[in-house]
């Protein structure tokens, strides 16, 4: 039989801890792998992107493209991953074309090599710009373009080849099968990847999560209809709501026409490593670190890293006891919503829905912006028409339905007027790198750049050095400091 070699990419940098542990590993526990991951011969690590930039400002105290420099310095062999979500970028709404484009080229500058785009309905004008702006970097970077993979009366595998075929004529260089929840089932997977290889030219990878327990099995039958990669993670941070285990699929495939090349041996001391790290990351952040397989998710949809910062949230606000209610919830919102799929910025909006429902005791007595938002048409079309009625029942007027979101995105703010304000604030001159920090994620980037001190001006640092040195009570030499950096 023809040898058809499957290439492994590796989420140990990204998706796996941010399904296990809430996106909390530091660059600092990644260092000392970092030099044996680009040795193994993996297709590529996946290592940025996702929830890992907002989880840098926000809970790490780290600047996500000093955290890309690094990753870049190390990994010199294998290409590093990104999980780009289109217009959305990496928050939680739609930005400019002119912003979009911006944090491409910049991406692409600090190291990335692998842009894998995806929007949350599957809305192929909200892919444009950024393939587009991704497809001309100066770097040459490959771009993959995602079927986002969902269970609804309004998707088929037919629905998903068309996706394919579109996505192939906009120049991406390969297309990748992204079941965030887990709901691929083997035989579906099977049909999904023959149709597609038959339909396409490019490369066909495929991602999966373990939440439902399909994930090996799927993952087989669609490596023997074809597909080209994989997505896997080592051991310790395998399974569970994340992907199938790295060593595990080596060894199925070693010795078959699908072998893989890697040698699982060599991961053992990178394994090791990973489980120590799990154990202080569970340890510092009280999480709970593992899931149950849940073969209800084929109901609830819930992606695995949602499922583990849902816990993580609950947990924090004593409504543990509420976790089934929620699930239960989910899909009820989602039919309600016209269902799209969920992954982020989706499952975010939907499962924050529920909450409210659950809370609340009454369904849509308190209506987020953002739902309203995308069920008016805000972020693109779903799946399905959502009815007028429920429009008008969540306090959305006829004037208020958006047809093209192109035209709402037009008008959001540029870099120009982001820069602005920032200099408004008193960071004059900052990089684009904080620029795009900041049009991401504004509250939680202005404060990361005062606990770094990046509004203080060379000249202030100066005379702020001068007033410190004349102070001799410590107490208020601290407060003094305090007060200054505060201005």
């Amino acid at each position: 039989m023809e040898k058809k070699p499957v290439k492994i990419t590796e989420t140990i940098l990204r998706d796996a801890h941010q399904s296990l542990v809430a996106t909390r590993m530091r660059i600092g526990q990644m260092l000392p792998q970092l030099e044996a991951l680009d040795k193994v011969g993996y297709n590529a690590l996946e290592a940025w992107g996702g929830a890992t930039f907002d989880t840098c400002l926000r809970f790490l105290g780290e600047d996500p493209w000093e955290r890309l420099d690094t990753l870049k310095q190390h990994l010199k062999n294998t290409p590093i991953q990104m999980l780009l979500r289109g217009q959305n970028l990496l928050g939680y709404n739609h930005y400019s074309d002119d912003v979009v484009r911006a944090f491409v080229r910049k991406a692409s500058q600090h190291g990335v090599k692998i842009f894998r785009i995806f929007d949350a309905l599957n809305d192929i004008q909200n892919l444009r710009t950024a393939i587009d702006e991704a497809l001309h970097c100066k770097e040459k970077p490959q771009v993959q373009g995602c079927l986002v993979y969902t269970i609804s009366p309004y998707h088929t595998n037919e629905t998903f080849v068309e996706l394919a075929k579109t996505l192939e004529e906009m120049g991406v260089h390969s297309v990748c099968i992204k079941d965030m929840s887990g709901l691929l089932k083997p035989y579906v997977a099977e049909d999904l990847v023959k149709k597609l290889k038959a339909a396409v030219k490019v490369p066909i990878e495929l991602h999966t999560h373990y939440t439902s327990g399909f994930g090996s099995m799927t993952y087989l039958k669609a490596v023997e209809a074809g597909v080209d990669i994989i997505d896997t993670a080592l051991a310790p941070f395998s399974c569970d709501t994340s992907q199938p285990c790295t060593e595990t699929m080596i060894e199925t495939l070693k010795d078959t026409p699908y072998d893989t090349g890697l040698n699982r041996q060599e991961l053992t001391p990178i394994s090791k490593h990973f489980l120590k790290v799990k154990q202080d990351i569970i340890k510092e952040f009280n999480l709970k670190g593992y899931f149950d397989v849940n073969p209800n998710v084929l109901d609830f949809q819930i992606p695995g890293g949602m499922l583990s910062n849902l816990t993580n949230q609950l947990k924090e606000q004593g409504m543990e006891d509420k976790y089934q209610d929620l699930l239960d919830e989910m899909p009820r919102v989602r039919a309600d919503l016209g269902y799209p799929p969920l992954v982020t910025p989706s499952s975010q909006i939907v499962g924050t829905m529920a909450t409210f429902n659950v809370m609340m005791g009454e369904r849509y007595k308190m209506v987020p912006k953002e739902f309203k938002d995308l069920a008016r048409g805000k972020f693109g079309h779903t799946p399905k028409p959502i009815s007028t009625s429920f429009l008008h029942s969540i306090g959305i007027k006829d004037s208020e339905i958006i047809t093209d979101c192109t035209i709402e995105d037009a008008k959001e703010k540029t870099m120009e007027q982001f820069r602005d304000e920032l200099a408004e604030k008193g960071y004059k001159n900052a990089p684009e790198e904080d620029i795009l920090s900041y049009a991401l994620f504004p509250q939680v980037a202005e404060e990361f750049f005062r606990d770094k001190m990046r509004f203080l001006s060379a000249n202030r640092a100066k005379e702020l050095l001068g007033e410190l040195m004349n102070i001799d009570d410590p107490q208020a030499l601290k407060e003094h400091l305090h007060q200054a950096l505060k201005n």
